[in-house]
């Protein structure tokens, strides 16, 4: 609420607010995509606008505050951006100081490694496993639900599903949660009326501060004492460990405040050439093939994928194993199984169990649908699918797009409903549902892995697939049958692929009506007068090294919001977060333009 109240200019001068919010615009969902740099002032468009139109920074800060920032508010990443800003607080304080006996080069280092998205992602992958993940989780859940008003009817669905999901996760007993927040916690399950609401609200909010003193005090020295370990190994970040040490020789250092007090002047990039009508669309078709194209010239070998046997609460030894059908998913190499659930890394620490990565979870996926979609038996649909009214080259990355929504606090769900379009706002919630299932089933030694898929697995039972709602869905009925066959038990199905390609297709022409109408707006507000007929509204055509890089840029930012919403997997800390770490630089582009800099 703080920041979305906050003007946009005076936002902007904080450099870990732009590096957040660098993240969210450039998701693929949206029609243009620009990007700050907040050293130098400058905005760079995509698509670009024509010169001649005379884009003025001020206007194109007005478009961001009505139609970027409210759903930013929304969004994942502004939940992270509020934890990052409670975590550099305290680090900043001269209580951490004294609890910790931190110098100010101690205080540099440990914000340079925390600040901004991958720096947050940084800190997420580091505590996996651990305590400090649940605690994490729990904290920012809360941070969401907390924010919600559960007498506004728009939002109740919402916050029943985040109650049903602490509930189920975080406060049961056993948990980090419950263990640190006993004396608070033995008070909760009185808050069961509506004159107990504020007394539930005020018993959440004091167990996210016992989380969030526990991250501060215990997590963050270790995750210092990891990174300093980290670049003293990494040959990349001999240049900031010499900072470092420099800074500690210099007691008497003081670091200036991460605030712009005098910003550059703001300025937009100019456009380099003309050619056609400004068109997202277009732009995003384009880019879209690039990815694809660099997917494919990569090594698409299946890595070593274990199936863990799932954790259940209960007794020690008694585990159901996750199998996934090998006729359907071809034959899937096995590692050795270890013996123990822990390992020594040869430090003297211990590292959690290995988690499937990123890459062998999406592996998986695509497995599931180049080698299923094409071989599921068809049947007669309940109701006739419509025609695709859409382009095809839409279709084709449309779930890239829905994969972005679901990270950028929702928009196209906002303009369907706008649009009042109830039946096509359903099956995109579906879509999402489905979306956010599928890390939880893959990968069984996540975190409360076994409350959270049945739990996701019985709400979109409940909510789309049982009788009285199965009709309103124009889907094919097997489809939608075999869901609830292994839905409901909380299992995997490829048929869930199966029904995002269904969902896609009937989404297709409303996603292409969400970026026209996303450019009409954007091309108003910066359009002098307000109103500039469609030929004039060119853009330049970049050649394909400069697409390129624009295609790795957005899919990137993708994969860097999926992994703090929690539809990817976080992938253990490596070498690359180190390398990330070294260049990384919040006023030159941040954390998406680091990335750009390791793929170079």
């Amino acid at each position: 609420a703080a920041i979305a109240s906050t003007d946009m200019g005076l936002l902007l001068r904080d450099d870990v607010f732009v590096d957040f919010f660098n993240t969210f615009l450039n998701l693929p969902v949206f029609g243009q995509t620009p990007i700050y740099i907040s050293g130098t002032g400058q905005w760079n468009l995509w698509p670009e606008l024509s010169s001649h139109l005379g884009p003025s920074p001020a206007a194109l800060l007005a478009w961001l505050e009505k139609h970027r920032l409210p759903h930013f508010c929304k969004s994942s990443l502004c939940l992270h951006l509020v934890l990052c800003q409670k975590l550099l607080g305290f680090i900043r304080s001269g209580e951490a100081a004294e609890l910790l006996n931190w110098q100010s080069a101690d205080q540099w280092l440990l914000e340079k490694c925390i600040s901004g998205s991958q720096g947050m992602r940084h800190f997420r992958a580091f505590v996996q496993g651990t305590a400090g993940e649940e605690l994490t989780d729990f904290w920012l859940t809360t941070e969401r639900l907390l924010g919600l008003d559960e007498s506004d009817t728009s939002q109740r669905d919402l916050y029943l599903s985040l109650i049903h999901r602490l509930k189920a996760s975080h406060l049961r007993e056993g948990s980090s949660v419950i263990t640190l927040c006993t004396t608070i916690a033995g008070s909760l399950p009185k808050a069961k009326h509506i004159q107990s609401i504020s007394n539930r609200r005020d018993i959440l909010r004091m167990m996210q501060e016992q989380a969030l003193f526990m991250i501060q005090s215990y997590w963050l020295p270790k995750f210092f004492t990891h990174c300093k370990m980290g670049i003293e190994e990494e040959e990349s970040c001999q240049p900031l460990l010499q900072e470092y040490r420099e800074r500690l020789s210099q007691a008497d250092w003081q670091e200036p405040a991460g605030f712009l007090e005098t910003p550059p002047t703001m300025h937009i990039k100019r456009s380099q050439g003309l050619s056609g009508p400004y068109c997202s669309q277009k732009a995003k078709a384009k880019i879209w093939a690039l990815v694809k194209e660099g997917r494919g010239t990569q090594e698409m070998k299946m890595p070593s994928f274990q199936v863990k046997p799932e954790r259940q609460p209960g007794s020690a030894g008694n585990t159901r194993k996750s199998h996934l059908d090998k006729d359907a998913l071809g034959s899937i190499p096995q590692q050795s199984e270890h013996p123990a659930n822990t390992a020594f890394d040869g430090k003297g620490g211990v590292t959690p169990p290995r988690r499937p990565s990123a890459e062998q979870v999406s592996r998986l996926e695509d497995l599931c649908k180049e080698k299923i979609l094409s071989n599921l038996p068809s049947s007669a649909p309940l109701v006739q699918l419509p025609p695709l009214k859409g382009s095809a080259k839409t279709l084709s990355f449309l779930p890239w797009a829905l994969s972005a929504d679901t990270c950028a606090g929702r928009p196209f769900r906002d303009f369907l409903q706008h649009q009042d379009r109830p039946m096509e706002t359903h099956l995109l919630d579906l879509w999402h549902d489905l979306e956010e299932f599928l890390p939880v089933v893959l990968d069984s030694s996540r975190e409360n892995s076994f409350f959270l898929r049945h739990l996701t697995g019985d709400k979109i039972c409940e909510t789309y697939l049982e009788e009285d709602n199965i009709e309103k869905l124009p889907l094919e009925t097997r489809t939608l049958t075999s869901l609830w066959n292994h839905l409901i038990f909380g299992e995997f199905s490829p048929w869930i692929f199966r029904a995002q390609k269904e969902i896609c297709k009937v989404l297709c022409c409303f996603y292409e009506e969400f970026l026209a109408a996303d450019d009409r707006t954007f091309l108003q507000f910066m359009s002098p007068g307000g109103d500039v007929p469609v030929p004039e509204m060119q853009g330049h055509t970049a050649d394909r090294s400069e697409c390129f890089l624009l295609s790795q840029r957005i899919n990137q930012t993708l994969k860097l919001s999926q992994a703090l919403h929690g539809t990817r997997n976080l992938e253990g800390v490596s070498s690359e977060y180190w390398q990330l770490l070294a260049s990384r630089d919040l006023q030159k582009g941040g954390s998406t333009q680091a990335e750009m800099e390791l793929l170079l």
